[in-house]
């Protein structure tokens, strides 16, 4: 009887901590991307941690989780978010403020993860997740002898005739054109925005594109869809396009030979933020999940499933370490990051503060321009 007793207390033990392990839920885009996420970190972290991460769709935006906070519902732990939203959130009380070197993991040579983020965050309740380009391309099978290799090259129709596609809004449009029109934004340096800023700016930017797209020997399509940019260049309707990197880079691993030009690329972001008061907040584990997942080696996981750069800069050389990185077991990955060395000797970083500020009047004159032409 000592003995059943004894067996019965095991198995209630075993089952109580069972139990316990509720799912950390992680919210996020879906597709591709969350796909990358899950199978690169998600599901690795919850194997190592011992706690299951369930992830969950959603459209963006703080409305469901605040409609969560006033019911006194919170079903969401993490959520994959805006650098706006950050703010707001941080503002609202809605999400954790992350002392950054206390929450998260050192690099594996012991940089504390504030000094090893690419760059700084947008609030203290932010933490990076990927960095994507926008970014140019041009078929190599159909550009001819001599290839762009700049910014520059990309307005140049003298050298390199045809129909460029790009962005059918404002935004990323001005900031290579001024770049292409002079202006040296470096390693990241607010200096386009500066020059958008100044008087005459926005302008400039505008009439260097209207020049562009109205040249007898370019011209411009306009793109709203990631598929659309491979796709035009596949068919040879225009001869270099404005793009997200990942999706090039799908093009690349489908047979397309295109080929990406870093130079003056926009470099954009998605950032974590961890929910006050979500079913794993109070015991930790939701924390446990995110520091786990933004280590150095966690985000560097998802590189082997999309061409998004991790935002940790000691993950390039655990992805160098381990190439061919890519799922498929022969590509490559580093050379395809955005945030490699070798792609980042000049480029912008995207404001999202510029465009709050001024996206109204920008969008009148952009949809005149285009109207224009």
């Amino acid at each position: 009887m000592k003995k059943l007793s004894k067996l019965l207390l095991a198995l209630s033990f075993v089952l109580s901590i069972t139990t316990s392990a509720f799912a950390v839920t992680v919210v996020s885009w879906g597709g591709a991307y969350t796909e990358s996420q899950k199978l690169g970190y998600g599901d690795p972290t919850a194997a190592k941690l011992g706690i299951p991460v369930n992830w969950v769709d959603y459209t963006g935006g703080l409305s469901e989780i605040k409609a969560q906070k006033e019911a006194g519902k919170i079903t969401w732990d993490i959520i994959d978010v805006y650098a706006k939203d950050t703010i707001v959130g941080c503002d609202e009380g809605i999400f954790h403020e992350f002392d950054f070197d206390k929450d998260f993991a050192p690099a594996p040579d012991g940089t504390p993860a504030s000094q090893d983020f690419f760059t700084s965050m947008p609030s203290k309740c932010a933490v990076g997740n990927i960095l994507y380009s926008w970014n140019y391309a041009y078929n190599d099978a159909t550009i001819g002898a001599k290839k762009p290799n700049s910014l520059k090259d990309f307005f140049d129709t003298k050298n390199f005739p045809g129909k460029r596609a790009i962005y059918k809004g404002a935004m990323s449009n001005l900031e290579i054109a001024i770049t292409a029109d002079g202006v040296n934004p470096g390693k990241g340096s607010d200096l386009t925005y500066r020059k958008l800023d100044a008087d005459g700016g926005i302008d400039r930017a505008m009439n260097k594109l209207k020049a562009l797209c109205t040249d007898p020997n370019g011209g411009c399509v306009f793109w709203n869809a990631g598929a659309q940019p491979p796709e035009l260049l596949a068919n040879g309707e225009v001869v270099m396009a404005t793009g997200w990197n990942g999706r090039f880079f799908n093009a690349q691993m489908e047979g397309t030979p295109l080929v990406q030009v870093w130079d003056g690329q926009i470099l954009d972001y998605e950032y974590f933020a961890l929910v006050k008061d979500g079913p794993g907040y109070a015991d930790g584990s939701a924390m446990k999940v995110l520091r786990e997942m933004t280590s150095s080696e966690g985000l560097a996981g998802s590189a082997k499933y999309i061409a998004y750069a991790p935002w940790r800069k000691s993950s390039i050389a655990v992805m160098e370490a381990g190439e061919p990185w890519f799922k498929d077991g022969k590509t490559s990955m580093v050379p395809h990051m955005p945030t490699a060395p070798a792609n980042t000797k000049r480029y912008i970083l995207m404001n999202p503060d510029f465009w709050a500020d001024n996206q109204d009047e920008i969008g009148e004159k952009w949809e005149a321009m285009k109207a224009g032409l």
